[in-house]
């Protein structure tokens, strides 16, 4: 069946209301857009999320694909915690890893824990979690592939890493989402810890806008003095993004956008024409 879903999430923890304290209204749009997302999931009938987060193993020079046998992890803040525990579709990730070899592309395999059993299990990050608590709330015993895309490398190296995703799902039965975990420009606001840029207003508009137009190729072009004083999270597993979108027939949709601190986030779904 392949990849009939993929989306644009941001993984800000105020968006999850059990987490957001007296910040919760103003992280209400973004909640709201996550939701929207999680129903067409379910309608989707997905079983299997490739989640590409910025925030789980920083390997330099290297993209990671997770093959343990499970992924779990909690956060917590000051007003309560959320947990969640998957089990890892270890065939899809593996069908990557030789996707990816055909490509010659700078791809690591990464175990943790032991080899198999209840503790190959991989840490979850923020960037994976809380997105798939979204998405995986209301699917029946959906499993998960864990990638970590490199700042280091060509974003048309990570184009062609989403094309291998896409091409390895297709080889199996499940219905698969690919899910690019992604918050926006940092530097929105001088209380932030990443200090104020008027870039950051000028980058998301430019992400906004793609969307809209429907048209993520535009983003493979963006200044890097841009990106640098903007700070996203965003551009490394959106050209991932774009690489599994080539070889799909989806239609992007803006859910959201919203800047309520010092980052933007934004929620884009693609779903079939």
């Amino acid at each position: 069946m392949g990849i009939d879903f993929a989306c644009i999430a941001p993984h800000g923890a105020e968006i999850i209301s059990q987490l957001a304290g007296d910040k919760s209204e103003a992280f209400g749009e973004t909640r709201r857009g996550m939701e929207a997302m999680a129903e067409i999931l379910n309608e989707q009938k997905v079983d299997t999320i490739v989640i590409a987060s910025p925030h789980n193993l920083r390997l330099r020079g290297n993209i990671g694909v997770i093959t343990t046998e499970f992924a779990d992890g909690t956060l917590k803040t000051r007003t309560g915690s959320v947990q969640i525990r998957l089990k890892c579709n270890r065939p899809l990730a593996q069908e990557i890893l030789q996707e990816v070899d055909k490509g010659k592309l700078p791809v690591v395999a990464v175990n943790y824990g032991t080899a198999e059993g209840e503790s190959s299990c991989m840490p979850m990050d923020w960037g994976t979690l809380i997105p798939l608590w979204f998405f995986t709330s209301m699917l029946k015993k959906p499993k998960a592939v864990i990638v970590t895309p490199s700042r280091e490398i060509p974003l048309k190296k990570l184009v062609t890493f989403g094309k291998a995703i896409a091409k390895a799902a297709e080889k199996f039965k499940a219905r698969v989402a690919f899910v690019a975990s992604a918050d926006q420009a940092h530097t929105h606001s001088k209380k932030g810890p990443y200090g104020f840029h008027p870039d950051a207003k000028t980058f998301d508009a430019l992400v906004v806008d793609a969307v809209k137009k429907d048209n993520l190729n535009t983003l493979l072009s963006v200044d890097q003095e841009l990106v640098e004083n903007a700070k996203p999270d965003s551009i490394w597993q959106m050209a991932v993004l774009i690489g599994v979108l080539k070889r799909l027939r989806l239609k992007g949709k803006l859910v959201s956008y919203q800047a309520p601190t010092y980052f933007g986030m934004l929620c884009a779904a693609y779903t079939p024409k």
